[in-house]
């Protein structure tokens, strides 16, 4: 019996650790930190063997292979450990993906992706197709391989997860864009988080596609270092192209299989530039799996935005208060600042991730009229805006900052939590940070 060893006991490890258990491995499953109790009943559940608190050398390097959770860095010692033992260390989704035949719709990016995702799956589910949602989204892939069936997936995948493929194949691969974020984990080289990202297009084939955003720069820049041998669809909003995605007027235009069909830009249920490009993503990917003209454009009309990116939570007083906790780099703030109309008290802040501000100095002086930097070290951002704002003030929790911000907003105004940082240093996660917002906004 193949022994298999899973690192980290959270959503994406407990997925794999349960599959298998179901294709007969011999599976350990160990985490250095705590694992929380939703997970500990389902290992209980499946009768699997784990450890927690720290990691036993002998019951590790004796593995035939090991799964390794997204957020474990290649550096730390026991993986490097592993590697030195030649055993074969590999994601989750390129574990579950042996043992999935399903087609697999699979979106990477630094921003938008959770947006083109959800919107793919909706598409997909008003087809009435049999579709499953994971990845770095709902489930993990690898738990709905072990315990459900699909013929479609719809999998966002993050540059972590896509670290530590071989195999593992898409039919349909989506770059939604790349700017730099998570430097940290990339030795500081865009180059080598570029690179993560493009792993999601390494074995495609002819008869697979790959849907990118050829305004941007970084993607289209390693465009001609990539060998593809697939069919490719750009989607812009700057040119028209023969065939893809673009804007005519005040149209998006789509063209696929000698056929063109066309959406009135305001009829498109999320609003903003960014959201365009999320849409014309998740149209041709629609069409690509054959989905019928009217299904995309009911579809792309009557989505409801996902949870934490450009929620809009509570109009009190005429100030409209906006959770966009999901925001956790530089160009997702570039985005959610660019679609407000009115003038914004921002919530900013949290664990820096290398971040340059730079690109966000003229829509900071074009919008803002106030900052709540919420986070332990707030010295950068003050460095960065201190001078362009009337009032700049520091906050330790969801409830403080928002109190701090409705006291600088006006009737008009919006209060926008898009923080453009990691959350580690006061909250579990973006999800935590977003939902202790609400919570704040909702006692005011």
């Amino acid at each position: 019996m193949a022994r298999l060893v899973v690192l980290g006991g959270a959503e994406s490890g407990v997925g794999a650790a349960v599959l298998g258990k179901v294709k007969g491995y011999d599976v350990f499953l160990s985490d250095k930190g705590q694992i929380r109790e939703d997970y500990l009943k389902t290992l209980r559940e499946w009768d699997i063997p784990f450890e927690q608190g720290g990691h036993s050398e002998d019951l590790i390097l004796n593995a035939d292979e090991v799964v390794k959770s997204p957020g474990i860095p290649g550096t730390v010692p026991i993986v490097q450990k592993i590697r030195s033992k030649g055993i074969k260390v590999e994601s989750e989704i390129e574990f579950a993906s042996r043992y999935d035949s399903a087609r697999k719709i699979c979106i990477t990016g630094s921003n938008g992706k959770t947006t083109t995702t959800s919107l793919i799956y909706y598409l997909l589910q008003n087809a009435g197709l049999n579709v499953g949602l994971g990845g770095n989204i709902g489930k993990s892939y690898a738990y709905q391989v072990a315990t459900e069936h699909f013929d479609y997936y719809v999998l966002e995948i993050s540059s972590f997860q896509l670290d530590d493929i071989y195999d593992f194949h898409p039919d349909i691969a989506i770059i939604t864009n790349i700017t730099p974020d998570h430097l940290d984990r990339y030795d500081h080289k865009l180059e080598n988080y570029v690179a993560a990202k493009f792993n999601i297009t390494r074995n495609l084939g002819p008869d697979d596609c790959f849907i990118f955003d050829s305004d941007d720069a970084i993607t289209v820049g390693h465009l001609s270092s990539i060998v593809l041998r697939c069919k490719m669809l750009p989607f812009t909003q700057e040119k028209e192209v023969d065939e893809g995605a673009f804007v005519r007027g005040d149209r998006m235009v789509l063209r696929y299989d000698k056929q063109e069909t066309d959406i009135f830009l305001e009829e498109l249920a999320l609003g903003g530039r960014h959201n365009v490009y999320n849409s014309m993503a998740a149209a041709l990917a629609a069409k690509v799996t054959g989905i019928d003209n009217e299904i995309i454009r009911s579809s792309l009309s009557t989505f409801q935005s996902i949870e934490h990116r450009m929620e809009p939570v509570l109009s009190i007083r005429d100030v409209l208060y906006i959770n966009d906790s999901k925001a956790t780099n530089v160009d997702s703030a570039w985005y959610a600042l660019e679609s407000q109309k009115r003038p914004v008290v921002w919530i900013v802040g949290g664990t820096d991730k290398g971040n340059d501000y730079s690109v966000l100095f003229d829509l900071v002086r074009a919008k803002v009229k106030g900052i709540v930097c919420l986070g332990v070290d707030n010295a950068k951002i003050h460095e960065a805006f201190g001078s362009m704002v009337p009032v700049m003030e520091d906050a330790l929790s969801a409830e403080e900052a928002v109190k701090k911000a409705s006291k600088m907003a006006d009737a008009g105004d919006v209060v926008l939590l898009s923080p453009c940082c990691a959350s580690f240093d006061l909250f579990k996660n973006y999800e935590d940070r977003g939902a202790q917002f609400k919570a704040a906004v909702r006692n005011l």
